[in-house]
């Protein structure tokens, strides 16, 4: 994100945006630039792990969330309970 400030005669403030632009991009880059120049880079092995793991992940959680609307209803009736005679699941509202 860029910050610009300008303020004065038109050439002035034209002037002053460029040059807090261009600081406030000097100022991203440098912040930036050591981030990615500390960041160690991650082995082929530590990311194949990383992969396979969130692999198993997304299996072990549409084994648990892939379920028919039978089985939704189910689980709907063993928290709130079994719904009223009128079907709408409030009780004397």
């Amino acid at each position: 994100m860029l910050i610009g400030v300008g303020f004065g005669n038109w050439w002035q403030s034209l002037l002053m945006l460029a040059g807090t632009g261009l600081a406030s991009y000097l100022v991203y880059r440098a912040t930036r630039g050591l981030a990615a120049r500390t960041a160690p880079k991650p082995s082929r092995a530590q990311v194949r792990r990383e992969l396979y793991e969130q692999r198993r992940r997304a299996r072990e959680l549409a084994r648990e969330y892939d379920v028919t609307d039978d089985e939704i209803e189910r689980r709907i009736d063993a928290i709130c309970g079994a719904p009223d005679a009128d079907g709408d699941g409030r009780s004397g509202r």
